[in-house]
């Protein structure tokens, strides 16, 4: 009986050692060498300063800018606070909120159709893409507001489209941070 006691604390201190702490460490080396950018959290400099990672939302609430999806995370955007509103599809504060979102983008674009995703939040409250469908709705605002063209800045999303990961997975998408970085330095 005392040996099967000394055997299980010797496993136990192993299986430890191993796969707490080897493990883990031999992963991370092997992320941090193969795959740098993404290890360290995907940031994005600005003239040696991180601004954000391409990974994150970020609040951009000026007309100057691409806006992204609404955020239900802690107070918006809180890469702390991550989750959903929770609220159902018969929520009445859910329907209101939605419908308030619906017509102040509609204002800005009367006639046209309101993108799901610029009215919605994702799953996880921090999605940092929009659809190109989302972010060509913004074009007209973002253009009157910085004097620019339409066309230029409709060029500036259509560039910064991503598509599906492998030809299959997702769908295609826009960083609004990147694209919002690409704006400031086109209207510099």
């Amino acid at each position: 009986m005392h040996s099967v006691w000394k055997t299980s604390i010797r496993f136990t201190l192993v299986t430890t050692v191993l796969l707490g702490f080897a493990y883990p460490l031999v992963l991370t080396g092997i992320a941090g060498a193969l795959f740098p950018h993404q290890a360290s959290g995907s940031l994005i400099l600005k003239d040696g300063h991180v601004i954000g990672s391409s990974l994150l939302a970020q609040s951009f609430i000026s007309d100057r800018y691409f806006h992204p999806r609404p955020s239900a995370a802690g107070n918006g955007y809180d890469a702390t606070s991550s989750g959903g509103s929770n609220l159902a599809q018969s929520s009445q504060k859910l329907v209101q909120r939605l419908q308030g979102d619906i017509d102040k983008l509609q204002a800005q674009n009367p006639g046209k159709p309101v993108p799901i995703d610029l009215v919605t939040t994702s799953g996880s409250g921090l999605d940092p893409d929009i659809t190109p469908d989302s972010a060509y709705y913004q074009v007209h605002r973002i253009a009157q507001a910085r004097h620019l063209s339409d066309e230029a800045v409709n060029k500036l999303v259509a560039a910064h489209i991503t598509s599906r990961t492998l030809g299959i997975l997702g769908e295609p998408r826009v960083n609004v941070l990147e694209l919002n970085l690409d704006l400031d330095a086109l209207t510099k």
